[in-house]
C-alpha cells in the first residue's frame, strides 16, 4: 500500500504575474501528514516492515516525526519518536495523535538523535529525517507524478534543510529523463547548511541555527546532497526570514494554504536574483508544506517583520 497520496500541480497566476514566469506549484502540503515527508518516510517504513521491522524509531520533533507516526499507524506498527525539549507542545501532540510514543530528550536534534539510536533493538528500524536512500527514492515519486502532469519545466525550486528533499528531487529528475532540468535550492539565512557546503567545498557543520525556519535546521547537509552538486546543475539561494514569512503570507492569501517558513523559502526564491531564475521561462516550485505553524504564529511573525 502507498502511504502517500498523489498531489495536484496548479498554475499560480499570482506568482506568475509577480515573477514574470510561468509558475506551477506541486502541492505536497496536501499530503496526509502535511508535508512531502510522507512520501519518503512512508516508502522507507514499508520497506523496513517487509524486512521484518517490528517497531519504527525516529528522532524528529517536526514533520519527519509526524510522518513516521502516521506511517506507523497505517502499517499497524508501533512508533517511538525522540524529540528535543525545544519541540513545541503542538508538534508533540500531533505525533501522539497518531498513536506514537514521544520521548523528550536533550536541547537539540543531535542529542535527541543520539538517544533514539540508543533505543534500537534488533527488530527495530530507524527512520532518519533526511539521510537515507530509501527516503530519497520515496521523495522522487513526486517527480514521477510531475512528469505525468505537465510539460517539462525550465527550472525546479525546492527548499533544502538536511538535503533529503533535494536528493529525492534530483533522483526523480534523472530517472524521468529530465536530468537537464536545473534545481534552485532555497534556504533561510541562519540555516544555510547547503550554501555553506557549496561555499566550503564540502558538508560544513553550522555552529547553530539562527532562523525561524526550524524545519531547515539541520546543522549539516547529508553527504549525498553535496555530492549531487557535482552531478546535477544545482544553484544555492539564501533568503531572509522576513522574505520567507512574506512568502507564507502570499501563499495563504493567493492559494488559501498555510505553510511553514521552511516552505516559504522556496516561494521567496522566485523573487531572488538567481541567474538560473532569470534564464527560466517555466518554473515548478515544490510546495513542501509543514505542520510546524499556526495562523497565529504567522500573524505574529508578520508583525515582527513588519510585513
Amino acid at each position: 500500500m502507498a502511504i502517500h497520496i498523489q498531489t495536484p500541480v496548479i498554475d499560480s497566476r499570482a506568482l506568475s504575474l509577480r515573477s514574470g514566469k510561468q509558475v506551477r506549484l506541486k502541492l505536497e502540503a496536501l499530503q496526509p501528514s502535511g508535508s512531502f515527508k510522507t512520501r519518503g518516510i512512508g516508502h522507507a517504513c514499508e520497506v523496513y516492515q517487509s524486512r521484518g521491522a517490528k517497531r519504527f524509531i525516529s528522532s524528529s520533533g517536526g514533520n519527519a516525526g509526524y510522518a513516521v507516526a502516521y506511517a506507523g499507524r497505517m502499517l499497524n506498527t508501533p512508533v517511538t519518536v525522540v524529540v528535543p525539549a525545544t519541540t513545541s507542545q503542538r508538534a508533540q501532540q500531533l505525533i501522539r495523535s497518531e498513536g506514537a510514543d514521544v520521548i523528550v530528550h536533550g536541547e537539540s536534534w543531535m542529542e535527541a538523535h543520539a538517544q533514539a539510536q540508543q533505543l534500537m533493538t534488533a527488530t527495530d528500524a530507524f527512520l532518519h529525517p533526511f539521510d537515507d536512500p530509501l527516503l530519497w527514492t520515496g521523495h522522487a515519486s513526486m517527480i514521477d507524478e510531475l512528469a505525468q502532469q505537465g510539460e517539462r519545466p525550465d527550472l525546479l525550486i525546492c527548499s533544502v534543510g538536511g538535503g533529503g528533499l533535494l536528493c529525492g528531487v534530483v533522483e526523480g529528475l534523472q530517472r524521468n529523463g529530465w536530468g537537464s532540468v536545473p534545481v534552485l535550492a532555497a534556504e533561510t539565512a541562519g540555516a544555510e547548511s547547503f550554501a555553506k557546503a557549496v561555499e566550503n567545498g564540502g558538508p560544513t557543520l553550522l555552529p547553530g541555527i539562527h532562523s525561524i525556519a526550524t524545519s531547515l535546521g539541520a546543522r549539516q547537509v547529508c553527504d549525498r546532497a553535496f555530492a549531487l552538486t557535482q552531478e546535477h546543475h544545482i544553484e544555492s539561494v539564501v533568503v531572509s526570514d522576513a522574505a520567507a514569512v512574506a512568502a507564507c503570507e502570499e501563499i495563504l492569501l493567493e492559494h488559501r494554504m498555510l505553510v511553514e517558513p521552511a516552505c516559504g523559502a522556496s516561494v521567496a526564491a522566485l523573487h531572488s536574483a538567481s541567474p538560473l531564475l532569470q534564464q527560466a521561462r517555466s518554473v515548478v516550485v515544490i510546495l513542501c508544506g509543514g505542520v510546524g505553524i499556526t495562523a497565529g504564529q504567522l500573524a505574529q511573525w508578520s508583525a515582527d517583520f513588519g510585513s
